[in-house]
């Protein structure tokens, strides 16, 4: 494995096969770490989009770690809103810091800031890109909830074109001899370019825009939001936005050790009379986040081998 520490986090392509699961074993013993081992190191957040649980699951890891947060959660009160690039934002910014972690709505944005920057990058979402520490705590949660990641039977279902959760959750799974499938209206379907290099890696996949059709194999159904502010046609998301609504009846339907993931938040695709089911384990995925997040934080700032 290459080293972690001074390592940017940009992409789930960047890890091999043995790097996510090792990554996986340091956030299980960060389950219950919280000794200060980021004393003195500074995390920068950036959010030049809206988020809650990626944001404040990244500051909460660095206050459990001792550590201390900077940053912005608007791009309106940033030096961006008066035309300065995001190159010279990363590059006033990493003089304030040890690590950064970035969110931004144009794809590539999270690459470009790491070869500005003299110290670790943590993409935090670009675009309909990737979100690679989505990706870790999503496979930290199926590795806890199923006792295992290979050879599992996964869906996922809702906006598979934008949705970067799922683009970077069905590259990695591909690493893990999963078999998956990809349930979406015809206007959401996965972009061609990632169905081709996971057949390419051999993955097998299914493409229905029928629940019903596929539910009966999964182990693991990923609902994913129909993703209003991607849309440049308001009448295409008004046609797509209830094609999905899951509930409680769909369990009749399912194995009964199914889990129920959702990177949220959710608008109206789950319904809330799921919430108390033993299959839904939403809730749990985001506050895995922690738990990954402080296990990144440590590797990148080389306090963990």
């Amino acid at each position: 494995m290459k080293p972690f520490k001074g390592r940017d986090i940009i992409s789930i392509r960047d890890f091999s096969r043995e790097e996510l699961i090792y990554i996986l074993k340091v956030a299980q013993k960060f389950e219950k770490q919280n000794k200060p081992v980021l004393k003195g190191k500074i995390l920068s957040t950036l959010f030049f989009e809206p988020s809650t649980r990626t944001r404040l699951s990244f500051e909460s890891a660095m206050n459990r770690l001792g550590g201390k947060v900077i940053g912005f959660a608007d791009a309106a009160v940033s030096s961006a809103a008066k035309g300065e690039s995001l190159h010279d934002t990363i590059k006033v910014i990493e003089g304030y810091c040890d690590v950064i972690v970035l969110r931004h709505p144009v794809e590539g944005a999270a690459r470009v800031a790491a070869e500005s920057a003299g110290i670790p990058v943590i993409n935090g979402g670009d675009g309909a890109n990737q979100h690679p520490t989505q990706t870790l705590l999503d496979l930290y949660t199926i590795k806890k909830e199923k006792g295992k990641i290979t050879g599992l039977n996964v869906g996922f279902i809702g906006d598979l074109k934008y949705g970067r959760t799922v683009h970077s959750l069905a590259d990695a799974l591909s690493k893990f001899n999963c078999n998956l499938f990809f349930i979406s209206p015809d206007s959401l379907k996965m972009p061609s370019d990632l169905l081709e290099e996971l057949g390419e890696r051999g993955t097998k996949y299914t493409e229905t825009d029928d629940l019903n059709k596929v539910s009966r194999y999964l182990d693991v159904l990923y609902a994913t939001r129909i993703q209003k502010e991607r849309f440049a046609d308001p009448i295409e998301y008004e046609r797509v936005k209830h094609s999905y609504v899951i509930g409680p009846s769909l369990l009749r339907k399912t194995k009964k050790d199914i889990i129920i993931m959702h990177p949220l938040p959710r608008v109206n695709e789950i319904s809330p009379n799921l919430d108390k089911c033993r299959q839904a384990v939403y809730f749990k995925q985001a506050h895995n986040g922690v738990m990954v997040r402080k296990a990144l934080l440590a590797l990148v700032l080389g306090k963990v081998k």
